[in-house]
């Protein structure tokens, strides 16, 4: 769905709402740094120290608002960020910052680190 529909802005704030706890955020970031291949569930809680019925929680609200995607191996879940989605919530939040108005510059989003800001 392009983000310039009008119920563009609900569908994206349900995905902000989605990653509005601390844990939910270092989920989605955890994801994208192991991006392609993604991360098992167990080695995701291991790695960020979530229980694994609060990180089935997580991971359920994140994936209902198609923030991260999962596959099934065998008797393990493999999730993984959805880039797609994530960038859509990106240009979204930009499109009129890095347009119109130029209050932030395209070549400001490109920073890998916060080293890397200009």
């Amino acid at each position: 769905m392009p983000a310039t529909q009008p119920d563009s802005a609900a569908r994206f704030a349900d995905m902000l709402a989605a990653m509005g706890t601390e844990s939910r955020l270092q989920i989605v970031r955890l994801l994208l740094s192991a991006h392609p291949k993604g991360l098992i569930a167990g080695d995701l809680g291991a790695e960020l120290s979530i229980p694994a019925s609060t990180l089935s929680h997580h991971l359920d609200r994140l994936k209902r608002e198609g923030l991260v995607t999962v596959a099934r191996e065998g008797t393990f879940l493999r999730y993984t960020a959805n880039t797609a989605v994530l960038s859509e919530l990106l240009e979204f939040l930009f499109a009129e910052c890095c347009t119109r108005t130029c209050a932030i510059s395209p070549a400001q989003l490109t920073f890998v680190t916060p080293e890397h800001r200009s």
